[in-house]
């Protein structure tokens, strides 16, 4: 084994539990990778999810010694960092965390937003009351090199708030998050008729864009494992979802197509998917490439293992 990856989260936006999600849980963003023989923990989000996977950790590798890990946020969106107070390794003395996460342009740093949620006003624990020796670690584009031949490079994604994309490279192997994001496209006035259109700032719209999503091919191209946002189908995009910094199945699948990505696992489930929906989508996309790529597709759900 060279990388495993589980599932504790795989929905977008709210915890949706219910008869309808019970296949493909109703738990938000939490994935957990492990590396090597050394079973090195790295945890990407801390959605809902997160609080199964403390409570599993406490029993498999608190046992063993101090639980260390390192935890990556692709950004701070209330669905992604919801479950760290509710996780249960940050109460445990001799526990060390390393945070990444992306650099905010606001006035409050990492710590603050994540560590916020630990205030009376919301929660009956302060951060400063926490056993954990917790460290936090602000992130632009680049690559860090993790040690024990773990590298990591990060790319910024199309979303409302600074996002990033993770790219975990191990003996060989890739791995790629690539959520919360959408297409970049031309945000420059396109009818010619209108008298917002300026001729040569479509034109460069138009470049900047296509760049851009060049940029993200060459991010994933290679991966043995891509794990990519698809909350909407392409009609429920284009019927009103611009802009919410969200993608599509059909779009996650060219891409992946594009970029020899070996397997493309759905991710971000709209919470108001149902288990039989997200089958049927599944199995539908799946007939249409069959006989024109041999990218392997399949909707991440909880409790699902994958290893490379």
């Amino acid at each position: 084994m060279s990388i495993k990856v589980r599932f504790w989260g795989v929905r977008g936006s709210i915890p949706c539990p219910g008869e309808h999600t019970v296949k493909y849980g109703g738990n938000t963003a939490c994935i957990e990778m492990r590396f090597g023989e050394a079973n090195r923990l790295i945890i990407i989000d801390a959605g809902s999810g997160i609080r199964e996977l403390g409570n599993e950790l406490m029993k498999t590798d608190l046992p063993k010694g101090p639980i260390k890990t390192s935890l990556f946020f692709t950004h701070t969106h209330w669905d992604h960092i919801m479950g760290f107070p509710f996780f249960t390794p940050i109460y445990i003395p001799n526990t060390e965390i390393n945070v990444y996460g992306p650099v905010t342009y606001e006035e409050d740093t990492l710590d603050k937003i994540i560590g916020g949620q630990l205030r009376y006003r919301y929660f009956p624990v302060r951060q400063s009351e926490l056993s954990a020796q917790i460290n936090y670690h602000q992130l632009q584009e680049s690559e860090l090199d993790l040690g024990d031949g773990l590298r990591v490079r990060t790319k910024y994604l199309n979303h409302p708030i600074l996002c990033l994309g993770y790219r975990f490279e191990f003996e060989g192997k890739v791995v790629c998050t690539t959520y919360d994001t959408e297409p970049f496209r031309n945000v420059f006035e396109q009818d010619p008729a209108s008298p917002d259109y300026d001729d040569e700032a479509f034109k460069e719209g138009e470049i900047a864009a296509k760049q851009e999503n060049e940029k993200i091919l060459e991010f994933l191209h290679g991966a043995d494992l891509v794990i990519y946002d698809s909350q909407y189908t392409h009609k429920e995009y284009t019927n009103g979802k611009y802009g919410w910094g969200h993608s599509t199945f059909e779009f996650a699948i060219n891409s992946a197509h594009k970029a020899s990505v070996k397997k493309l696992l759905f991710f971000h489930h709209d919470p108001m998917r149902s288990d039989a929906e997200l089958d049927s989508l599944v199995e539908g996309y799946r007939k249409r490439i069959a006989s024109k790529t041999n990218l392997d597709i399949e909707a991440a759900s909880e409790g699902m293992e994958i290893i490379l």
